[in-house]
């Protein structure tokens, strides 16, 4: 059964829109939060991204896909951003790709391309991105919803 307080979907716009909401869910976010992005290439992935940190209070212009380095983590804010990207990746572990360090518990963990994992991530927010045109997206959310409903509207 669906958890009553996660919003089923969101309609962006524009990639600013995108990063706002990802910027007001971030501000509830706790040490140990873990969101799961899918999509297609261009789906806003990685604008989301950028929106966690900056509602973490980390400069988000120093995010970008981390596609061959796996894992880039971003200091410097209320909480720490890990932030990975698996889609050039074939069926891996998460300890293959250091998804399970001790470190990222202090923080914040976005992955790119989760379904690239070959187990499911307990307790994860799992957000969907849709195209629908060059800059509207529609996000739907599944899993534990950290922030209240109000705060990303």
């Amino acid at each position: 059964m669906p958890d009553p307080t996660v919003p089923p979907g969101c309609l962006t716009r524009s990639e600013g829109e995108t990063e706002g909401l990802a910027a007001a869910l971030a501000s509830e976010l706790e040490p140990g939060a873990v969101v799961l992005l899918s999509g297609g290439l261009g789906a806003g992935k990685t604008a989301f991204v950028r929106g966690l940190a900056r509602g973490l209070g980390i400069e988000p212009g120093e995010v970008s896909s981390p596609t061959f380095g796996l894992v880039h983590e971003h200091a410097g804010g209320r909480l720490p951003l890990f932030h990975a990207d698996l889609y050039r990746l074939s069926q891996v572990e998460a300890a293959d790709v250091g998804l399970d360090d001790e470190r990222m518990t202090s923080g914040v963990l976005a992955v790119e391309w989760p379904e690239r994992l070959s187990r499911d991530v307990p307790g994860a927010l799992r957000v969907r991105f849709e195209i629908l045109d060059e800059t509207s997206r529609q996000l739907t959310f599944d899993g534990p919803w950290p922030a209240r409903p109000h705060s990303i509207r």
